[in-house]
């Protein structure tokens, strides 16, 4: 027996060493190759958060610009940010694979915040310093001080879509489905995932902010910079010990050769038995350890790309029922993903109107004046502990009355965050009315003073953004990952950040179209330079009704959703092909 048992001490999900050999599962992946991705995680949140949480700020106090405009930028830098992501997917799926793409990426993105980081700090890339109240009289940054700023945001943009998509994908990668004890450790490995990135987000959210508002944006900037340099290097340094996916092809031509194949065939009749439709011999699928799909009845026009016509064998003709369905997996999502943009929107208000709103309020405790972006702290730690009593408590409660090994399902855990979001709304709404009732009783109306009130007014929409975040952000993760095939998971992981991106480019349409309709027929508009003259109240109930609407959307979408079968299921017949060829082997041997 004893090339069964060599069989089973390599990993069988057809993951390789970094130079495409099979690997032990003795001496890599685990938890123990995921450690130096968790830290790499600790330092990008901290890089990304200590620049997009205050960004708001500096746009406003450094380059003199308004809210609506510095709100629209921070919503379109944040919106590339998660929109990047795709293309990263793309290029390692289709040409680098992930590990690879992920190391290029990570070396621009520190360029682009070394960039920023000068940008920041020597004078001559920055206006003057300008301390009206009103921007407008400020003088503004030169067209070569913006080149150079938007130039190094853009630049560590491209270096995210790169990095984002595949460290997780990369984590996720490290457990091996075929055997039970990491099966069950990768159903908690993204709730854990977004646990472990809690320091380097508190970081950013409280020290960070703090030395940005209060001491340095050069060194606010610089030591994330410095931090960003330690992870790549802890990353590379756990360069042996990694489990990797073969690139696979581009996943948008596999699609594309299915979609062609069955309009093409359009006019042709599909058959009734299903085993009469074209699918490459198990034998290959086996050879090349990938994992073979079974027709669905779901999306059945796309069924003609494999009915065979003629003697035509060209791909954008005839494709395999294995392709077929793996378009079908890619397509059933998209009502899923489309419906999450909306709480996506409701995510980017933390970075911009929210932290233009605690500049309004009283931010003393004692002598020391609280950064208003400081609050997105008890966000981040809201989800935590969601996240950890969601998963020791509230799981394994559940598992007992589901007999669901997640508790609940993934759609299920998001419609919790659809809801929370919507509460989140109807929150602002009223904290919100509150401050402009006071702004007009002690009169700083006009001359936008600061409102007497604490800022910690704003907290419980802060704390309600984590808990809506600990159900929808890492349900989300995980349902794209999930539900994406076996050679497409950077895609899948993608679906789930670009839905950041659009939400954030949605609230700049959004922002932008309410403030210039509002604004019409002599108006003063929703949403001004000066808050307390403005009605972001009435902004706030516009986007409680737009998450009602979108949530009789996802719960439409839910309706029809089907789930693709468990992978551990897929796997099987892979499984039994491996074990039957050891067997033969073994026979082989015995005769010899």
């Amino acid at each position: 027996m004893e090339e069964g048992r060599v069989v089973s001490e390599y990993t069988q999900d057809g993951t390789v060493d970094l130079k495409g050999k099979p690997i032990l599962k003795s001496k890599s992946g685990g938890w123990k190759a995921c450690s130096f991705l968790l830290v790499y995680e600790v330092f990008d949140r901290m890089n990304y958060y200590g620049i997009s949480s205050n960004l708001v700020l500096y746009l406003t106090k450094k380059l003199h610009q308004g809210t609506v405009t510095s709100s629209d930028n921070v919503n379109n830098w944040g919106g590339t940010i998660w929109i990047a992501p795709i293309l990263g997917a793309y290029v390692a799926d289709a040409h680098l694979g992930r590990y690879w793409t992920f190391v290029i990426a990570s070396f621009i993105y520190l360029l682009g915040m070394c960039l920023l980081t000068l940008s920041v700090s020597l004078p001559s890339l920055k206006p003057p310093e300008c301390h009206e109240t009103d921007v407008t009289k400020c003088k503004k940054a030169s067209t070569l001080q913006l080149a150079v700023f938007y130039g190094a945001l853009y630049i560590l943009a491209v270096g995210t879509g790169g990095t984002k998509p595949n460290i997780s994908t990369i984590g996720a990668d490290q457990f091996d489905d075929f055997d039970p004890k990491e099966k069950a450790h990768k159903l908690s490995f993204f709730n854990w995932w977004f646990s472990s990135i809690f320091i380097g987000t508190i970081f950013s959210f409280t020290v960070l902010v703090y030395i940005q508002d209060n001491v340095s944006w050069s060194l606010g900037y610089g030591i994330p910079t410095i931090g960003l340099a330690i992870s790549i290097i802890i990353f590379l340094a756990g360069t042996p010990l990694y489990r990797h996916k073969l690139v696979s092809g581009s996943p948008f031509t596999r699609m594309a050769k299915v979609i062609v194949a069955a309009l093409r065939k359009r006019k042709v009749t599909i058959p009734k038995d299903p085993t009469e439709l074209y699918e490459v011999d198990l034998e290959e699928h086996t050879n090349k350890r990938k994992f073979r799909i079974n027709s669905t009845p779901t999306l059945r026009f796309l069924n003609k790309a494999c009915v065979k016509t003629g003697s035509s064998t060209s791909e954008w003709m005839l494709c395999s029922v294995t392709q077929v369905e793996e378009t079908k997996q890619i397509l059933r999502m998209i009502p899923i993903w489309v419906a999450t943009f909306i709480p996506s929107t409701m995510l980017a208000q933390i970075n911009t109107l929210f932290v233009k709103q605690g500049v309004t309020l009283d931010r003393r405790i004692g002598s020391f004046n609280i950064p208003p972006a400081s609050l997105i702290a008890f966000t981040a730690l809201t989800m935590l502990i969601c996240v950890i009593l969601y998963d020791r408590l509230f799981v394994k409660i559940m598992q007992r009355l589901t007999n669901n090994p997640r508790g609940i399902t993934l759609l299920q855990r998001m419609s919790l965050g659809f809801i929370t979001h919507l509460v989140i709304m109807i929150v602002a709404f009223f904290t919100e009315r509150y401050r402009l009732k006071v702004a007009k009783e002690h009169g700083v109306v006009e001359n936008g003073g600061q409102v007497p009130l604490t800022i910690f007014i704003l907290l419980p929409q802060f704390v309600l953004m984590g808990i809506g975040e600990a159900f929808l952000e890492v349900a989300k993760i995980e349902f794209f990952y999930d539900q994406a095939p076996e050679s497409m998971k950077s895609l899948g992981t993608s679906y789930s950040m670009t839905t950041v991106g659009i939400g954030s480019f949605i609230s700049t349409f959004l922002l932008s179209t309410v403030s210039h309709i509002t604004e019409k027929h002599g108006h003063k508009g929703w949403i001004l330079n000066n808050l307390n003259a403005s009605h972001l109240d009435y902004y706030y109930a516009f986007l409680a009704v737009l998450n009602s609407l979108n949530f009789i959307f996802f719960m439409i979408a839910t309706k029809y959703f089907v789930y693709r079968a468990e992978i551990s299921d897929s796997m099987n017949v892979l499984a039994e092909e491996l074990k039957k060829t050891a067997n033969v082997s073994n026979q082989t041997n015995l005769r010899d």
